[in-house]
């Protein structure tokens, strides 16, 4: 089901998602401030690309993980955890589309504190 999952979430949507997770790590990266944070984008890329199969566990980020978590959070954090949980709404409209909508659910806690969360194949 994992394998299914994965490339029908590859088809509809997940490699452009990806593709857009990857380009905001480049720009962000840009600048050496910017590359903790370009870090980031690129993790949660590699969770958009395999979603399924895969469970994020927010963990001790310490308070430097704390200040970069409340910066992400001011700057770009919870828009991307709005379009995630969007995203997830309209999934679950339907029944076939709930296992993609949790896959956003899951997206949307690590777009929102990416910082000292681990990405643990299930």
């Amino acid at each position: 089901m994992t394998l299914i999952g994965n490339i029908l979430w590859l088809i509809f949507g997940g490699l452009i998602t990806a593709a857009g997770w990857f380009v905001a790590g480049l720009l962000v990266s840009l600048t050496v401030i910017g590359i903790p944070f370009g870090l980031q984008c690129f993790k949660i890329a590699r969770l958009v690309l395999l979603p399924f199969g895969r469970e994020v566990k927010i963990g001790n980020f310490g308070a430097g993980g704390f200040l970069a978590n409340l910066l992400w959070v001011i700057l770009l954090g919870w828009e991307l955890c709005l379009a995630h949980l969007v995203s997830a709404a309209t999934l679950a409209v339907t029944i076939i589309g709930i296992p993609f909508a949790l896959q956003h659910l899951k997206l949307a806690k690590l777009s929102l504190l990416p910082f000292g969360a681990e990405i643990e194949v299930k």
